[in-house]
């Protein structure tokens, strides 16, 4: 299904919002890994949420008072076609993603000059794409050095990401389609490690089990380096050694998810090695599981962002206090900040074409309203490292339960609820393989 018109759909819908000038989003380039190694490539997320346009090495421009909308990407290159696979050159980019007119990256230095001049408004992020800084400040000054032939040059730069962030925090139907596949991947990822875990010995046995499953589902690349933390390890919020070994009788947090077609999953599951929680893993557990609960029935159209956070953060308060892991009130325990020795986190963020996906969460200095379209994760956690002032039996347990959010025009939906986090349901779920 060609879906290029959502693509050239947003480009106009931003051009119709913006006061007269000129947009530049450059996407990003290779980088070495060593040698003559590269990474992974990986486009800018702003710049491919306008385009659809996956290749490095590009810039698009948009022309607000002509309404035009010009692509610089890299030729057509036969002999490294043959090394490094094909590429859309110049006039095939300009048709395949309806783009008004295209050229090569190399004039973009001498042509976003004439395309600057006159224009009052120049949306640009500077500081994102260092390369290209150095380009657009020396294309100014040029442009500036044109004032006795009459030519003006922008006198307002505007963070154009900005924009472009509260443009993807709403997800159209598009948008929900790809996110909503994707935490469907991501959460079968976790199925299959709860099934494989009594047969793992090591840490990284369970990442090659989640990775397996996300490449057999056309997800070829995990949206984050996967957690894969057992006993202490568990402790250690963005642990991504995975080298451990797993031991019967410990808990295993494992916090994972896909990238299907550039929208990122975000799942965090916890359980017994062994498929039985002890009594103070479950105890624990317990109250994890209720914050994670409430904060999700929090979630509603016109809630303020904090609202699910701050109903979390009580529960998680609350049941350490029964549990004689703090002392004093809830009240007290906000106040004075104890509680973040358990949990130093937050509850949540946005989830989109990045896991830690754009958009502001607070507007004028207040907490914006959820609204139809975002989609957040839920993930409070406790994480109890050895203190002699508490018990043994909890040290070193660590957990975390996330789950992904959207706020759809039907209601709320949990796109992770396929993955099991009832006690009774894990504890099935291991034990009967």
């Amino acid at each position: 299904m060609d879906n290029k018109h959502i693509y050239v759909d947003r480009r106009n819908n931003l051009i119709n919002t913006l006061d007269d000038g000129l947009v530049i989003i450059p996407t990003t380039q290779e980088i070495i890994r060593n040698q003559d190694s590269v990474y992974q490539y990986r486009f800018d997320s702003s710049f491919y949420y306008l385009t659809g346009f996956d290749e490095p090495d590009a810039v698009l421009v948009l022309d607000i008072k002509n309404k035009k909308s010009i692509l610089f990407c890299r030729e057509k290159n036969p002999e490294r076609e043959i090394w490094d696979g094909f590429r859309h050159g110049v006039l095939g980019a300009k048709s395949a993603f309806k783009f008004d007119e295209s050229y090569s990256i190399v004039e973009f230095p001498q042509k976003i000059v004439s395309l600057m001049e006159n224009m009052p408004t120049l949306y640009y992020t500077l500081g994102h794409m260092p390369k290209y800084d150095g380009m657009i400040i020396e294309a100014l000054s040029n442009v500036r050095n044109m004032i006795r032939r009459g030519v003006s040059s922008p006198h307002n730069i505007i963070d154009i990401n900005r924009i472009v962030a509260e443009m993807r925090l709403f997800k159209d139907a598009h948008d929900i389609e790809l996110i909503s596949k994707t935490c469907e991947i991501s959460g079968f990822a976790h199925i299959e490690a709860m099934k494989f875990i009594k047969n793992a010995k090591y840490e990284y046995e369970v990442e090659a089990k989640i990775l397996e499953v996300f490449y057999k589902h056309g997800a070829r690349y995990p949206s984050y380096t996967p957690i894969v933390a057992s006993g202490a390890n568990s402790c250690v919020l963005h642990y991504v050694a995975n080298n451990s070994e797993i031991r019967s009788g410990d808990l295993l947090l494992v916090d994972a998810g896909c990238e299907y077609k550039g929208f990122a999953g975000d799942i965090t599951r916890t359980y017994p090695v062994n498929g039985k929680f002890t009594k103070p893993q479950q105890a624990i557990y317990e109250i994890v599981l209720e914050a994670n609960k409430k904060a999700i029935e929090k979630i509603k159209v016109g809630v303020a962002w904090n609202e699910p956070g701050d109903c979390a953060t009580q529960i998680l308060i609350r049941g350490l206090i029964d549990l004689g892991l703090l002392k004093g009130s809830v009240e007290d325990n906000i106040a004075n900040n104890n509680y973040k020795q358990f949990y130093m986190h937050g509850i949540g963020h946005w989830l989109g074409l990045d896991v830690h996906d754009v958009g502001v969460y607070k507007i004028n200095g207040k907490w914006r309203n959820f609204k139809t379209g975002m989609c957040t994760t839920i993930e409070p956690g406790l994480y109890i490292r050895p203190d002699n002032k508490i018990p043994e039996e909890y040290w070193n347990i660590g957990i975390r339960i996330e789950d992904d959010i959207l706020l759809s025009s039907s209601g709320i939906v949990n796109m992770t609820s396929h993955v099991p986090k009832e006690v009774k349901d894990i504890e099935t779920l291991i034990c009967q393989v």
